[in-house]
């Protein structure tokens, strides 16, 4: 599968909304990421990690949508804390994505995502269902800033001076 090009879409004027979950182990800050599965990201690793998230219609609440794609996407409801706004960032693909941070844990172990269909292989009219994310995953700050889609690793510096605001106030 390596080696298979994903179609390039252009995604500008969609908007997504998406919680990063984040928790204190051993004195160091985590967060959780979740990969996309599919074909098209089978064997890639960094700048292909992202929050978990998903698109909503202008009349939805973007929080209420960033809570609700985390469970489709994870099984498990967000936590209930207090949700601290990172704004928002704009992918390469035109995408604008909104991110709350949430204070949380979960074993990764236990996560399930939902599923789409698409067809594979391509041109050979069968149709084959993916997880819309693999795998979620825990990294300390250095290395999810790796692993991060490069636009988002924004969310990730907005976290660290909000918790460092917050630890100073």
């Amino acid at each position: 599968m390596a080696g298979v090009k994903k179609p390039k879409v252009d995604k500008s004027g969609r908007t997504s909304a998406g919680i990063l979950l984040w928790r204190r182990r051993q004195g160091r800050l985590e967060v959780l990421l979740g990969h996309p599965g599919g074909p098209f990201f089978a064997g890639k690793d960094a700048d292909h990690w992202t929050v978990l998230k998903g698109e909503f219609d202008p009349e939805e609440d973007p929080l209420a949508v960033a809570r609700r794609e985390f469970e489709e996407e994870t099984g498990h409801e967000a936590p209930n804390g207090p949700a601290v706004e990172l704004g928002d960032i704009r992918q390469k693909s035109g995408k604008r994505v909104l991110a709350w941070a949430i204070e949380g844990d979960l074993d990764p172990e236990t996560t399930a995502s939902n599923t789409f269909e698409m067809e594979w292989p391509p041109r050979s009219g069968r149709t084959s269902e993916f997880p819309e994310i693999d795998r979620v995953e825990w990294f300390e700050l250095g290395e999810a800033c790796v692993k991060i889609k490069a636009a988002q690793a924004a969310f990730l510096d907005r976290l660290e001076r909000a918790l460092e605001d917050a630890e100073s106030a």
